[in-house]
């Protein structure tokens, strides 16, 4: 297994698997490490003991059996007019395709899409030739500038659409990176849409190009998007200027002057692909009412839906988007990046057309992770407590904006607002470069902006002589302390609980304790680093969600929610917190999800959100479905609802137990909640490694990973260490192997064989510590735990680096023989 590709698990499950072994969240071999006993606060059953199956037990995903057999479908996974398989492995005529539920996969065969992408950074079309291509047996249709809608949008999705540019279109006349659509053809088969791409001939007029932010801020730079008028909202078109942010708070100057020491640096983080396992794609369709539906890989289908009816000029009621199961976002599908194209030559031709990214199109064509320049300067008395904190930041956004203006709020916001200091700026900018494109990516700009600030701190607590966990303690926030960042309205945000103090101590005693692995030889030098981060549980300026939940006829519940599941385990969680309310078990809970026929609105799963919005909202329709069950039983006997009792079978009233039909006879019961996306909590991550290098290579071996995770009342503690693990693999992958490398706009780095991305042999295995906590506003007291494992990690290891060697890493990944270089550099001086 030692090739095996599976980073989104951290392979440790995997392993156990493997090995026969039974994950139990609470005892045993393979157990959770944590202070406290997992599963026993409120709301586990209320009596300090989980219910199998209820929120706090570790309830396997309801389709983890199809997943490991290979039958779970996925986006592709269609046959026309076949019937879908739900979350609970009902299919056909049972839910699915009942009569009058909307189609699930097209009504007959797909016509393919293929993309000409262009091979120049910055070039206007002149002509397209597209005659040779449409003569081509098997093409329906050819697509280009002159056939896509001119409307302006943004494809990152957001509740808000206006929090990003309008700054792209279906098809552009401009082209601002290689790799950029040019046309498009429609063919019977892949292999001729492909044929009829390369028949296209198209001139171009080759513009100047920028590829450094810097750079791109210059006066005489070119303007990438100078023609954009004020409604695009692009900060500045003259300057390449997204987005910027410049605040103050205190005097920082005076802070630094009164400082006992001082420290400044500058950290660069490279782009990064997510690498999600299903790659982008859909396919759509017209309906037997004429609706455009779009069965997609995405995270967001309701936002995706709005933004096809501004860009289309449709109504809601005309277009459908949903999803199956996603196999695998981290962010990139919080983008729409094949649903326009898909819709486009669906209502061009009126035919199913299906469109699926390469592996070498991921890298070439859809969105990456921001590259960051992160300077930091920071001062600290002679009793180690902060008195001044800068940072300035410099994100390469690439040609088109999408996301960056938030990357950017977000990466300067809880990095600085975890400490406590009077004197703190923020400097930041986001830039347009003839790059491909950034976007959104697990932590949202929190893990560049991180990597610099918690390197920095670690030279100054070292300049003063601290250990770095007393330091940490002795600045960060406590309960009654504001969050002071960036710009950005945080005044929904506050402590819903505060589990950091914990997190600080169990990593640090772990860290102590060890755990038996030395070091490989003497030629090894062995050094300890540790990091810390702060997430809010929620995206600021709006995430909203709706739940339904109606008892069937058989005794189960049918759950709608229109978040997606795409790895995250958020159908596991709205089961087993649906079975909470209801008395019963998580397997009698039927979820319906990601498709916008089901509820009202769904912003998306992104932000970490599936358990505290969309969680919360279901949580707060079983509960009124609850009282209503309750309710008609109490009414039915007579007795005051006190005197009844929801149970598993029915609801028991005195001596009388109502079934199902009983409950039923007087008509449907079905319920309905929402949750509005505040007030808004935060979560706490500390990450520690012990790591040996050797002397003479720069090798890099991971003795001991730890983290100690504040999620609050944890709902399935074997799915919430394995969101942990999966976040350390990946940040791993980021701090040592992952660079997406380009030369003049051309990433070079175009498949996984020359991107490496953590295997089964290179992520170790790492001790996961939850803090007791249970937050107010989390339902049953939970904290998301999806991006905030990943932040910490790099800059753990960096200073586990630092310590090792002697020399600070500044740049990612910290590969073999940058160390190799850094420590011969180091020698000399």
């Amino acid at each position: 297994m030692k090739g095996n590709l599976c980073r989104c698990t951290g392979y440790r499950s995997i392993a156990e698997a493997l090995a026969g072994k039974r994950v139990d969240a609470a005892e045993g071999d393979g157990a959770i490490e944590r202070g406290v006993s997992a599963g026993t606060r409120s709301g586990s059953g209320g009596s300090g003991t989980t219910v199998a199956g209820r929120a706090g037990s570790g309830v396997g995903a309801p389709a983890g059996p199809r997943i490991v057999r290979g039958m779970e479908p996925f986006t592709f996974d269609i046959r026309p007019g076949a019937a879908q398989t739900d979350a609970n492995g009902l299919t056909g005529g049972t839910l699915a395709s009942s009569p009058g539920e909307p189609e699930i996969s097209p009504p007959t065969a797909s016509l393919h899409l293929a993309v000409l992408p262009s091979p120049h950074a910055h070039a206007r079309i002149v002509s397209i030739d597209t005659t040779a291509a449409e003569a081509l047996p098997g093409v329906h249709a050819v697509l280009t500038y002159r056939d896509a809608p001119d409307v302006a949008f943004s494809t990152a999705r957001h509740e808000l659409r206006e929090d990003d540019p309008d700054d792209t279109y279906v098809l552009d006349r401009t082209m601002r990176f290689v790799g950029q659509r040019v046309a498009a053809v429609v063919a019977e088969s892949s292999a001729a849409a492909r044929a009829g791409c390369r028949a296209l001939r198209v001139e171009y007029e080759v513009l100047p190009a920028v590829f450094e932010p810097a750079a791109a801020l210059a006066p005489d730079a070119p303007k990438l998007h100078g023609e954009k008028p004020d409604s695009a909202r692009i900060a500045d078109v003259e300057r390449n200027l997204i987005a910027e942010v410049h605040g103050e708070v205190g005097a920082v100057a005076a802070g630094l002057a009164a400082a006992a020491k001082v420290v400044r640096g500058v950290w660069h983080s490279p782009r990064g692909q997510h690498v999600h396992l299903e790659t982008h794609g859909g396919v759509g369709w017209l309906d037997a009412d004429g609706r455009l539906v779009i069965r997609c890989s995405t995270q967001v289908p309701f936002l995706v839906r709005d933004e096809l009816c501004q860009v289309f000029g449709l109504r809601r009621e005309q277009v459908r988007v949903f999803a199956t199961r996603v196999g695998g976002g981290f962010g990139a599908k919080q983008e729409m990046l094949a649903e326009d194209l898909i819709a486009l030559a669906v209502l061009r031709t009126g035919r199913p057309v299906q469109y699926e990214f390469t592996r070498a199109d991921e890298f070439a064509s859809a969105t990456c992770r921001h590259p960051m320049r992160v300077a930091v300067t920071a001062g600290a008395d002679a009793n180690g407590i902060l008195t001044a904190l800068a940072v300035d930041v410099l994100a390469d956004a690439g040609a088109y904006g999408n996301h960056s203006a938030g990357v950017m709020f977000h990466g300067v916001g809880e990095s600085v607002g975890v400490y406590r200091c009077a004197n703190k700026r923020v400097d930041a900018q986001a830039v347009y470069t003839n790059n491909i494109p950034s976007g959104a990516f697990r932590g949202y700009g929190l893990g560049q902006v991180i990597f610099g600030i918690e390197s920095a701190l670690d030279d100054l607590a070292r300049e003063l002589g601290l250990d770095p966990f007393e330091f940490r303690r002795r600045n960060v926030v406590v309960p009654g302390d504001e969050f002071v960042g960036a710009e950005v309205d945080e005044s929904d945000l506050s402590f819903g609980s505060y589990g950091l103090d914990q997190c600080i101590d169990l990593a640090e005693r772990a860290l102590l304790r060890g755990n038996g692995v030395p070091a490989p030889g003497p030629e090894w030098r062995v050094g300890t680093g540790m990091a810390v981060a702060m997430i809010a549980t929620i995206p600021p300026r709006g995430h909203a969600a709706d739940a339904t939940i109606t008892l069937l006829p058989d005794g189960r519940y049918e759950l709608r929610v229109g978040t997606a599941e795409f790895g995250n385990g958020t159908t596991t969680v709205h089961a087993q917190l649906a079975a909470s309310a209801l008395e019963t078990d998580a397997a009698r809970i039927v979820v319906r999800q990601s498709d916008t026929d089901l509820v009202g609105h769904d912003t998306g799963a992104f932000g970490s959100t599936g358990i505290v919005v969309a969680g919360k909202a279901t949580y707060v329709a079983a509960l009124e479905l609850r009282r209503l069950l309750l309710a008609r039983a109490a009414k039915l006997a007579g007795l005051p609802e006190r005197d009844c009792v929801l149970e598993s079978g029915g609801v028991r009233c005195g001596d009388q137990v109502f079934g199902v039909r009983e409950l039923l006879a007087d008509g449907d019961l079905i319920a309905h909640g929402e949750h509005s996306g505040t007030p808004r909590s935060v979560s706490f991550n500390v990450h520690a490694f012990r790591v040996a290098v050797h002397q003479d290579t720069g090798s890099l071996r991971i003795l001991q990973s730890i983290q100690a995770a504040d999620a609050g009342t944890v709902l399935n503690p074997v799915q919430c260490r394995g969101q942990v693990e999966g976040g350390v693999a990946q940040a791993i992958g980021t701090a040592l192997y992952e660079d997406m490398r380009s030369e003049l706009g051309v990433v070079t780095t175009q498949s996984l064989r020359h991107y490496h991305i953590p295997q089964f042999a290179d992520v170790p295995r790492t001790e996961v510590y939850f803090a007791d906590t249970a937050d107010e506003f989390g339902p049953l007291g939970a904290k998301s735990m999806s991006e905030s494992p990943y932040n910490p990690v790099a800059p753990a290891l960096a200073n586990a680096i630092r310590d090792a060697v002697g020399v600070r890493p500044d740049r990612l990944p910290m590969t073999a023989d940058r160390i190799w270089r850094s420590m011969q550099e180091g020698d000399q001086r």
